[in-house]
C-alpha cells in the first residue's frame, strides 16, 4: 500500500460548500473609479488587483498601485494572512497575502472562518476547485465568476468528527503539496539558468567565430554563395492545401503540412517578409531538408555544402539586417538587397571548423530548450496527479 493511499484510507469525509465553511465578500474600490486623488500620498497603502495574485499563492512584492488616506475608509481592508481569490479576468489564482492592503472588487476575500481547517488546506482546495470551474465562468470578452457562483463549491473536508484528525490530514496534505510546488520552482529556476548560461557561451563565441579582422578574409555577396531558387516557390491558399505529411514553409518555419512536394533536398530559408525580421523573436535564417514546399514567404537558397550553408545560416542570424530591409509596417527582405549582403568566405577548412563548434553549442541549447518545457510540463502533470488525488480524496 502506497504512502497516499495508507494516509488516506478509511478517513471519513464531509464535502461543505464554501457558505459553510468561511464567510466571503468581495472587494472594492472608491466611486467614480479612476479619481486620481485615490492613489499614493505619504500614507497610502498596497491595492491589490488581478495582476497582482502570482501563481504561488502570494502576491506580487509591489502592487501596481497603491490606494491613498483619503480613499482608505471608503474601501476594503484586508489583513496579512488572508485568503483571496481572483474572479474576473484570470480567474481562480489563489494568494494568502503577505502584507496588509487593499483588495479590488474583482477578488473574493475569505474570513471568519465557520470550520476549524488549515489555511494553506484551504487555499489549495480553493486553486483546484477554481481551475475545474472557471471553464463555466459568465461574459464574452472578460471572463467573471459571480459570488452566487462559486458559493455553492463544496470543499472536502476529513474526519470532520476529529477535529484534531482533520487538521493533522490537511496539514499532511499541504506539506506534500508544498514539496511539489518547492521541487517544480527549483527545477525551472536551474534548467533556465543553465540555458541562459549556455546561450550566453553560444552568443560569446558565435560573435567571436564570425567576427574577421580587416584584409584576412575575403568577402563576397550572398548572390556568389548561393544559387537562388525563389522561382520555383508555390503559394498555396489554405483552403486550396490538400492535407499530407510534407512541411509547408513560410517566412518563420512549417505552417502546414501537406501532400506534395516542389523541393528535395538540403537548403536554407531566409524569411521575405514579416515583422520577425525587425523583431528577431525566432531565426530568420533556417536550414530544411528532404521534402518541402516554400510559399512565397521565404527565400530558398541552395549551397554546395553543408558548411557553407551552415556557416551563411549563423552569420545572417548573427548580423543586422536593418539595412537591407525596406518597409516600416511591412518589413520585406527583397531577392536584390538579399543577393546583395555581403559574407565573409573563409577557406573550407575554416568553415568547416567553425560550423562544428556552432553546431555543438547549437544541438546543446536547443536540447535543454526543447527539454525545459518538456520536464516542467512533466513535473506539473505529476503535481496535478498528486494534488487532485489528495484533494478529492
Amino acid at each position: 500500500m502506497s504512502y497516499l493511499d495508507e494516509l488516506l484510507q478509511g478517513i471519513d469525509v464531509e464535502w461543505l460548500p464554501l457558505d459553510d465553511i468561511a464567510r466571503f465578500r468581495r472587494g472594492s474600490f472608491p466611486q467614480p473609479y479612476g479619481n486620481s486623488e485615490w492613489y499614493d500620498g505619504e500614507e497610502s497603502m498596497p491595492f491589490v488587483q488581478v495582476n497582482d495574485v502570482g501563481f504561488n499563492m502570494k502576491l506580487v512584492e509591489k502592487t501596481k498601485n497603491r490606494i491613498s488616506k483619503k480613499a482608505q475608509p471608503k474601501s476594503i481592508f484586508v489583513p496579512k494572512n488572508t485568503v483571496i481569490v481572483t474572479l474576473q479576468g484570470s480567474i481562480g489564482r489563489v494568494a494568502i497575502t503577505q502584507y496588509d492592503s487593499y483588495v479590488d472588487r474583482t477578488l473574493a476575500i475569505f474570513e471568519e472562518y465557520k470550520k476549524e481547517i488549515d489555511l494553506k488546506y484551504f487555499a489549495y482546495q480553493l486553486e483546484a476547485k477554481f481551475n475545474v470551474e472557471k471553464d463555466k465562468a459568465r461574459g464574452n470578452i472578460i471572463k467573471t465568476i459571480t459570488k452566487d457562483d462559486f458559493k455553492k463549491f463544496e470543499i472536502p473536508i476529513p474526519c470532520p468528527d476529529n477535529p484534531e484528525k482533520s487538521l493533522e490530514i490537511q496539514q499532511e496534505i499541504v506539506r506534500i503539496l508544498d514539496s511539489f510546488t518547492e521541487l517544480t520552482a527549483e527545477l525551472t529556476a536551474e534548467l533556465t539558468a543553465e540555458l541562459t548560461a549556455r546561450k550566453q557561451q553560444y552568443h560569446y563565441y558565435r560573435e567571436k567565430l564570425l567576427s574577421f579582422d580587416e584584409g584576412k578574409v575575403e568577402w563576397k555577396t550572398l548572390e556568389c554563395l548561393a544559387e537562388n531558387l525563389d522561382s520555383l516557390r508555390k503559394p498555396v491558399a489554405s483552403g486550396s492545401r490538400e492535407t499530407g505529411d510534407i512541411p509547408y514553409y513560410g517566412a518563420s518555419g512549417i505552417v502546414d503540412y501537406v501532400k506534395d512536394y516542389i523541393f528535395d533536398g538540403d537548403f536554407l530559408l531566409v524569411s521575405e517578409d514579416g515583422a520577425n525580421l525587425l523583431a528577431r523573436n525566432t531565426p530568420i535564417a533556417f536550414s530544411i531538408s528532404g521534402k518541402s514546399w516554400v510559399n512565397n514567404h521565404a527565400h530558398v537558397l541552395k549551397f554546395n555544402t553543408y558548411a557553407d550553408r551552415r556557416f551563411v545560416e549563423y552569420y545572417l542570424n548573427s548580423i543586422d539586417l536593418t539595412p537591407y530591409i525596406s518597409g516600416a509596417a511591412q518589413p520585406k527582405l527583397n531577392q536584390k538587397n538579399l543577393n546583395s549582403i555581403k559574407i565573409p568566405d573563409p577557406s573550407q577548412t575554416e568553415k568547416e571548423r567553425i560550423v562544428s563548434i556552432l553546431d555543438k553549442f547549437d544541438t546543446l541549447t536547443t536540447s535543454i530548450s526543447e527539454g525545459l518545457p518538456r520536464e516542467i510540463v512533466l513535473r506539473q502533470k505529476q503535481y496535478e496527479y498528486y494534488r487532485d488525488k489528495l484533494l478529492t480524496f
